[in-house]
């Protein structure tokens, strides 16, 4: 019986995988695959005992070269668990530090920076990431990557194109801070490219004024909340309603509607959405009736919420959201011409804006956002840039020939 291996996945897996399931190299390989650090496990028999064990390894190719090992023995011959590889000495070289202290360094800049919180979380899995790299091969100082780590490492990325190009801007980040501190001789991602069609633009996708009376009438199908036993729901389409208005009537990511605090957030008929670069607090407005429910919830269910459970976290929250409740309701309200999802919201209520004439640089603002990206991803909601087109092209032709009118004998011009 040949050697299977496969990932087993632990209770802390960082891409969020469930505990104990499993994944093979090839479902690995498709689009949109959440990569972790996970331990590479293998099953079968050698010498006429079967086991179940951890290679000790998390890469593929590494992981191959311990099987290979073991079937080359004929029996289970290395012990179960296999020792990580021996950092690599190299010759000391003052001024150049551990591949952590370097990359803790890099996410300080980051957080002086004063980037979103959610942007800063992509950093942190990216700093993961390759310092579990680095100890796989090995390496603890930074002068030991070369470029053939970068070939390796960015090679073993399976996000989809664009995420793959945002996580390439953040490793040649990285390379340039350790490069201009003299950690680094040479820049060793200089070579690497985005993958194509990364820098194409996608208009975004807001939902229609049609789709959003389909969504709602999905909520009134799931109704109250089930008692318990099979199919047991705590929660109700009422629930769903008040997380979508609230998503479409501030254009907050999932993230903050899902920890919405109403004693914090909620002032009168102001939604507070950030602080802006003035220093100043940004709100928004919502309608009488919208405070009225958000306050109902805030006596029923405390503070914040939109809550689940007692000590979930932002996270977990989200993925409930996304993954379980807003899901049924877009498989109910289904079929849509673009994947639904919760940030189509977000879309949406830029997209109400612009039809209403609202200026570029108002709704930028609003969305925290630049006038430039607003216009490259929603140029064709903006009015009045529609508006100002059609003028000049009338008072372009205006005084160009035209044809005189003439009845054919069909009865057409």
């Amino acid at each position: 019986m040949a050697l299977k291996l496969y990932r087993r996945h632990r209770k802390e897996c960082e891409a969020g995988h469930p505990e104990d399931s499993k994944s093979g190299e090839f479902e690995e390989g498709r689009r949109g695959w959440k990569r972790c650090g996970c331990p590479v496990h293998v099953s079968g028999s050698l010498g006429g005992t079967f086991k179940r064990q951890s290679t000790g390894r998390w890469e593929w190719d590494a992981a191959k070269e311990v099987v290979a090992q073991w079937e080359s023995a004929g029996a289970w011959a290395i012990p179960l668990e296999v020792p990580p590889p021996q950092p690599v000495e190299v010759p000391s070289e003052p001024g150049v530090p551990s591949i952590k202290e370097a990359t803790d360094a890099f996410l300080a800049k980051c957080q002086n920076r004063g980037i979103r919180r959610t942007t800063f979380a992509k950093y942190r899995t990216f700093v993961r990431q390759i310092n579990k790299y680095s100890e796989a091969r090995g390496y603890t100082r930074t002068d030991q990557l070369t470029v053939v780590d970068m070939d390796r490492f960015y090679a073993s990325w399976r996000d989809g194109i664009r995420s793959r190009a945002k996580k390439l801007e953040r490793l040649k980040s990285f390379i340039r801070f350790c490069k201009k501190r003299n950690w680094l001789a040479e820049d060793i991602t200089e070579d690497l490219e985005a993958p194509q069609g990364a820098s194409v633009n996608v208009p975004k996708a807001p939902f229609t004024d049609e789709e959003l009376g389909r969504i709602f009438s999905a909520c009134d199908i799931i109704g109250a909340p089930t008692k318990p036993g099979p199919g047991y729901r705590t929660w109700s389409g009422e629930d769903a309603k008040d997380f979508i208005y609230l998503s479409i009537y501030t254009g907050l990511r999932i993230s903050d509607v899902a920890t919405f605090d109403v004693a914090k957030r909620l002032h009168g008929n102001n939604v507070f959405l950030r602080m802006h670069k003035t220093g100043k607090p940004l709100s928004t407005w919502i309608p009488d009736w919208l405070v009225d429910r958000l306050r109902a919830r805030g006596k029923m269910n405390g503070t914040l919420i939109f809550r689940c459970g007692v000590s979930y976290t932002t996270k977990q929250l989200c993925d409930i959201w996304r993954n379980v409740r807003l899901k049924k309701v877009f498989s109910l309200a289904g079929p849509f011409e673009e994947k639904p999802t919760p940030h189509r919201f977000r879309h949406t209520f830029a997209r109400i804006l612009l039809e209403k004439g609202i200026s570029v640089a108002d709704v930028a603002e609003l969305i925290g956002d630049t006038e430039r990206m607003v216009t490259l991803h929603y140029a064709k909601w903006i009015q009045t840039r529609q508006d100002r087109l059609i003028r000049i092209l009338q008072e372009a032709f205006a005084d160009k020939h035209r044809p005189n009118v003439v009845v054919m004998n069909s009865g057409r011009l």
